[in-house]
């Protein structure tokens, strides 16, 4: 990461700026450039960034036994062109397993495998929306959603998150597609309540909108069994369940799966078809069989066993620390605690002091659209210096006065009047998020301290 200023460092990703004489450029209203990954920054001393598992749990052995037996001449048809729904074994064996895991009685049919949540969401928003549809997103929430339903001209407006998950009252009229995190919620880590859950549904059954249940890390619980999916609270023809194999394996099997509403089925598997024609073959046969050997589950209760007791520790450390609230959760590989002052300047040089001391960390309020907008840009979650950047990005915005996302709104998105239409609006709360799952149980403590000393030194 570097030395002295933190910021400067930062490597944006972005392509070089075009001249007003080139010839190609892209379409009116596209205004969307790479931005940072994890694997652009060397790894941290003090790695606490979100989204990223440990690579050290998996079982590289028997997944490299797997892959390789199903690269062969005479597996999968490597000369032909594939299912564009997915591996037909694949398919049935995440049935039976969300049958296991998560109590949802599916069948093979019902199951399109994509390349991970990001693919499943670009797969419906072709099918589901259209330039200037109202798509609601919690409030905080992922920005990498946001940033792609805003790619396809959609209005995106966000919707606040309290106790019990989603305000639904606070959801537009006209909202076409609602996208949220209802198992543990993304990043404040609350699961949405069983009456907000039957609220949710209610308010979809009146209307033509469409939910996306995004349900990204709940294999990792640390307590009682989470509560039932809304994919599987009765009538789920509103719903659309996307899962991953992203945290519960690791990244680079680039593989997950969207459950859809049997009117959807054709027409996403046709997207599919349009968009990158099939996945690869080896690596779904290969998953199938992972899964079907028990090694998926023996992979993950082996984990959990590890991310506990990271969860535990760090729950315990940031108890500790008077300045902070610790929002309980129970499930995924992120804690988040609030900055009782709601002082997001502090928390802004608290994250970039942590970052000069080796300790990588996100701040709270990176994941609120009003604040990434006024900036002109996000942040993928996971990049400790695009961290570091935001944090210095919003210095001097505080919890009792809201941004003005109207400033520097992004195209496409909507705009801070119309999100208040619906009576409420999110107002952005200081604190910082902390992944555990780059982390080791080792090193939590040193960490810690060091973030400590930066929260009193700020």
């Amino acid at each position: 990461m570097g030395s002295g200023t933190f910021v400067a460092s930062v490597r944006t990703g972005r392509a070089p700026r075009r001249a007003a004489t080139d010839p190609l450029r892209p379409r009116t209203g596209w205004h969307f450039e790479p931005l940072p990954v994890s694997a652009d920054d060397d790894k941290p001393r003090y790695d606490f960034r979100t989204g990223i598992p440990d690579a050290e749990l998996f079982p590289f052995d028997t997944w490299r036994r797997l892959v390789a037996a199903e690269v062969r001449l005479r597996a999968n048809s490597p000369g032909t062109y594939a299912e564009p729904a997915g591996h037909p074994a694949l398919r049935a064996a995440i049935a039976r397993y969300l049958g296991v895991s998560r109590s949802i009685r599916v069948t093979a049919a019902d199951v399109l495998v994509t390349n991970g949540t990001q693919h499943a969401l670009d797969l419906i928003a072709r099918v589901l929306l259209k330039p200037g549809d109202v798509v609601a997103v919690e409030e905080p929430g992922y920005p990498p959603a946001r940033r792609l339903f805003d790619s396809f001209g959609a209005r995106v407006v966000g919707v606040p998150v309290d106790d019990e998950g989603l305000v639904v009252s606070a959801l537009p009229a006209a909202t076409r597609l609602v996208y949220s995190t209802p198992s543990h919620q993304f990043p404040l880590g609350r699961p949405m309540s069983l009456a907000r859950r039957h609220a949710l549904l209610d308010w979809a059954r009146r209307r033509p909108a469409a939910i996306v249940e995004d349900d990204y890390d709940s294999e990792f619980r640390f307590s009682a069994r989470p509560l039932e999916p809304l994919y599987g609270m009765g009538d789920a023809d509103r719903v659309l369940y996307l899962g991953t194999f992203s945290k519960s394996m690791l990244p680079m099997v680039r593989t997950g799966f969207v459950l859809a509403p049997a009117s959807l089925r054709a027409a996403l598997v046709a997207a599919r078809q349009l968009s990158d024609g099939y996945g690869q073959m080896a690596v779904q046969a290969a998953l199938a069989r992972f899964i079907d050997e028990g090694q998926l589950a023996r992979h993950v209760r082996r984990a959990t066993k590890e991310y506990a007791a990271r969860h535990a520790a760090i729950v315990a450390a940031l108890s500790a620390m008077p300045e902070l609230e610790v929002i309980p959760s129970a499930a995924g590989l992120h804690v988040t605690a609030l900055l009782r002052s709601g002082d997001a300047a502090r928390a802004a040089r608290v994250v970039a002091g942590a970052a000069r001391a080796g300790v990588a960390l996100d701040d709270l309020t990176m994941y609120f659209a009003a604040l990434c907008s006024a900036s002109g840009e996000e942040a993928d979650p996971g990049t400790s210096a695009a961290s570091a950047a935001r944090a210095a990005q919003v210095s001097g915005t505080s919890r009792t006065r809201a941004p003005r996302a109207e400033a520097g709104a992004v195209p496409g998105s909507a705009s801070a009047e119309e999100a208040e239409q619906s009576g409420q609006r999110s107002v952005a709360q200081a604190g910082f998020v902390f992944g555990f799952g780059a982390t080791h149980s080792a090193t939590i403590g040193d960490g810690l301290a060091i973030f400590a000393e930066a929260l009193r030194s700020a």
